[in-house]
């Protein structure tokens, strides 16, 4: 199929994914196991600008997901250094090792460590996946003058609200996008890790609020039993505090019985003649 998951993959050399604004855990889940499908064979990144609540703590590889997606031009800065005391700025190439020489004038220090500063900016991605998401407003970034000239993608489970043309909707009818994305990278030939079907079994159990929502069908089941014997693991949901009860069945301290009633029975029987 020409315009099918795979082909896009198999043309792609650097991938973005962009997780929406907000991002539910089925979407965090879903472009997280995209992710550890694809990261050894392709220059790929995880992107939320958003930040990650507690409850995505549980997803393998949560700490991957980065704040922005400038990834392409290296910046070093000298932080508290006066520029007028470099003399000079060179670099040379020793065996395969790009060094960067700073020279400075004499009677000068040199930069220390704690004064250098890295940053990057700059898109290197050449495809984009947007994850899950409603409309095109949810994914800001994808208006950013950096990303132009790269193919946009959706993966979800209805077609996102946007402009006609630039963006390419991969979007199926399933029951929750964990459940897409696990046939895509299965479609694709991508062998499934227990990490991969971990976060993709909790992910379509989240998504489907416990396998109740209309939606689900006997794939979604075939497909969990998959995972499972991937070695994808359900981790248990923390259960709800139990308060404790007092005689009447009320919840806390209620009304204290009378007395009368914690005081010793003394039973009188009737005598029999």
């Amino acid at each position: 199929m020409q315009d099918s998951f795979k082909s896009f993959i198999d043309s792609s050399k650097s991938i973005l994914i962009l997780l929406p604004a907000n991002p539910k855990f089925d979407e965090v889940a879903a472009g997280l196991s995209f992710y550890l499908g694809f990261k050894g064979q392709k220059e790929i990144t995880v992107v939320s600008h958003s930040d990650m609540i507690v409850a995505f703590n549980r997803l393998v590889g949560v700490n991957k997901i980065a704040r922005e997606f400038g990834n392409k031009n290296l910046t070093i800065r000298f932080v508290g250094y006066d520029a007028e005391g470099i003399e000079k700025v060179s670099y040379d190439i020793d065996g395969g090792e790009f060094r960067l020489k700073i020279v400075p004038k004499d009677g000068v220090a040199s930069p220390q460590e704690n004064q250098i500063q890295m940053s990057y900016a700059g898109v290197a991605a050449d495809t984009i996946f947007l994850i899950g998401g409603e409309k095109e407003e949810d994914f800001p970034a994808i208006a950013s003058d950096e990303l132009k000239g790269a193919k946009i993608l959706h993966l979800g489970i209805t077609a996102l609200q946007s402009a006609p043309g630039r963006i390419i909707s991969l979007a199926r009818p399933t029951s929750s996008i964990s459940e897409l994305v696990a046939t895509l990278i299965k479609e694709s030939g991508v062998s499934l890790s227990s990490d991969l079907a971990t976060n993709l079994l909790m992910g379509i159990e989240e998504g489907t609020k416990n396998f109740t929502k209309q939606e689900v069908t006997a794939d979604t089941f075939a497909l969990v039993a998959e995972l499972m014997r991937s070695g994808g693991s359900r981790l248990p949901q923390e259960a709800a505090p139990v308060q404790p009860q007092n005689v009447f069945g009320q919840a806390g301290g209620g009304t204290r019985p009378p007395k009368s009633w914690l005081e010793p029975k003394i039973f009188k029987g009737t005598s029999v003649s």
